[in-house]
């Protein structure tokens, strides 16, 4: 597992070096951890990289993944928290994801993720329902609920829960899908004077995913709480 995530370094898509473990989040004022909570919550929250049509009871998709997250408004509040360490103005999840398909056009999928340079871990998962399964002629369409949960930073607990609905159309081995939806933040710091942020912030999503057979590329364009993400995710979806 490490070892790929350290393979995404080495192409280039993951965490550009910094210095960016979290270890003096006391040193902030509470609108200054309100606007890193933000752009966290955006960064960290669930990410599908999947159309709305579900797998079938035989169905995996299994990749690597990795999010960029435009975190400009927090940029210079990374220094701070990280005993002045690097700015950071865009962050880079990589992830190791696998979803399977059940019964009934229900998927369930899981991710982990270990940023390096940083002391951030984090995982999560989702459970989808397809309402419509799809066919030649309909859209499918899926409701999912989801979570995210951080680990590894002893100043911060930081969890995500997510509620969206999603449309897919594939033609051929090409599938375009969108979805909207809330997502749900609890951000605690760990430290004296900050008090624990709870908000909700709206998604909107719009992606597509090709399925070569030997190989299976998705791409996803994210918007949580106005906060732009970018996904990509190699691997195999049969």
């Amino acid at each position: 597992m490490k070892k790929l995530l350290a393979l995404l370094c080495t192409l280039g898509i993951a965490q550009p070096a910094m210095a960016a473990s979290i270890t003096t989040l006391g040193s902030l004022l509470q609108p200054e951890f309100r606007t890193l909570s933000e752009d966290l919550g955006a960064a960290l929250s669930y990410k599908p990289i999947t159309p709305a049509a579900p797998l079938g009871t035989t169905g995996f998709d299994m990749g690597i993944a990795v999010t960029q997250t435009d975190m400009s408004k927090s940029s210079q509040l990374w220094s701070k928290i990280t005993n002045n360490g690097s700015t950071v103005s865009k962050l880079y999840v990589p992830k190791l994801h696998i979803a399977k398909g059940l019964p009934l056009d229900i998927d369930i999928a899981a991710f982990y993720s270990k940023i390096p340079s940083t002391n951030i871990t984090l995982y999560g998962g989702e459970l989808r329902y397809a309402i419509l399964p799809g066919s030649l002629t309909q859209p499918a369409i899926a409701v999912r609920g989801s979570f995210t949960k951080l680990s590894g930073v002893e100043q911060l607990a930081l969890n995500t829960r997510s509620l969206d609905v999603s449309i897919s159309k594939g033609v051929a081995m090409f599938t375009p899908y969108a979805g909207v939806g809330n997502v749900w933040v609890n951000s605690t710091a760990n430290v004296a004077r900050l008090a624990a942020e709870k908000f909700t912030q709206f998604k909107t999503f719009v992606g597509a995913n090709l399925n070569l057979g030997f190989g299976n590329f998705a791409a996803e364009m994210d918007k949580t709480g106005g906060i732009q993400s970018v996904s990509v995710k190699l691997g195999s979806r049969f």
